[in-house]
């Protein structure tokens, strides 16, 4: 089993120091991975309910900093060599694939391959509004991101003609290290697990109490479109627990995140070596 930090990006570790230092400790510590959050802004007052929690909230003030999940990755990618760099998610219907190919590609090859492309759909409606993307049909426009990218991932020239893409004939280099960087479709919902078994090379739900739902509803996804299930890699987290872990394990999963283990950089190390003596070893 492997193990990540998701909301790495947050709180004390969104700032240069911090990140550096959460890097380079993960790195040291073991973990395998690293994941951020993205807004581009968050509407003051928003009343979309967030997802992942009881209140419907965002934890933290609506004002925190988020940085941007890219440029913080290749800071962080800069402090480390081996730590692979994820976006947990990335909300991809806002993002021009044509730019996004081109600064994936770039860090990729800046960190010898060690990106991974996490992607959602999104919850924020305000935030659509105020980039004036379109909402309603944000799932079909994720779902055409995500082949235009691999169209220009792809060695050579690329041409794509999709539902919200078209382009004809064009060079995006640099190329990803392997050829394209993996996509890793996060989500809770049963969309996002067909999403996930049409097109992911990855799935990554939050929560791994959601798997006996999901997964069943992932792989006969993937079959449907001729793809095996079994290559789609699973990453979720909950419960810190042995116990729990090794019974994802059971069940297909590959990668366990946790939140950061300390608030405060200076506490890190001690909190992340508790996780690893108490749980990483025992797994």
């Amino acid at each position: 089993m492997d193990f990540g930090i998701i909301f790495a990006n947050t709180g004390a570790y969104a700032g240069p120091e911090g990140a550096a230092t959460m890097g380079r400790l993960a790195e040291e510590h073991g973990f395998e991975s690293i994941w951020t959050v993205e807004h581009v802004v968050v509407p003051k007052g928003y009343e979309s309910e967030y997802p992942y929690s009881r209140e419907g909230r965002m934890p933290g003030p609506e004002n925190a900093p988020v940085p941007d999940p890219l440029a913080w990755l290749t800071w962080v990618g800069a402090h480390t060599t081996t730590l692979k760099l994820g976006t947990g998610i990335l909300i991809l219907p806002q993002r021009n694939p044509l730019v996004l190919a081109k600064e994936t590609s770039t860090i990729d090859q800046l960190t010898g391959g060690r990106l991974l492309l996490g992607i959602g759909v999104g919850w924020l409606r305000e935030e659509f509004d105020a980039l004036g993307v379109e909402w309603g049909d944000r799932a079909a426009h994720t779902d055409d991101n995500v082949h235009a990218l691999r169209a220009l991932w792809a060695e050579g020239e690329a041409s794509y003609e999709g539902t919200h893409n078209s382009f004809t004939e064009v060079y995006s280099e640099p190329k990803p290290v392997s050829g394209a960087v993996p996509v890793v479709v996060g989500g809770h919902s049963k969309a996002a697990a067909r999403r996930a078994g049409r097109l992911g090379d990855g799935f990554f739900p939050a929560d791994g109490r959601s798997l006996p739902e999901l997964l069943p509803v992932m792989r006969a996804a993937a079959e449907e479109a001729g793809r095996d299930p079994d290559a789609i890699e699973i990453t979720t987290g909950g419960k810190p627990d042995p116990d729990f872990i090794k019974a994802l394990a059971d069940q297909g999963v590959s990668r366990f995140v946790i939140a950061p283990p300390a608030m405060h950089p200076g506490k890190l190390p001690e909190a992340m070596g508790r996780f690893a003596d108490e749980v990483m070893a025992k797994v």
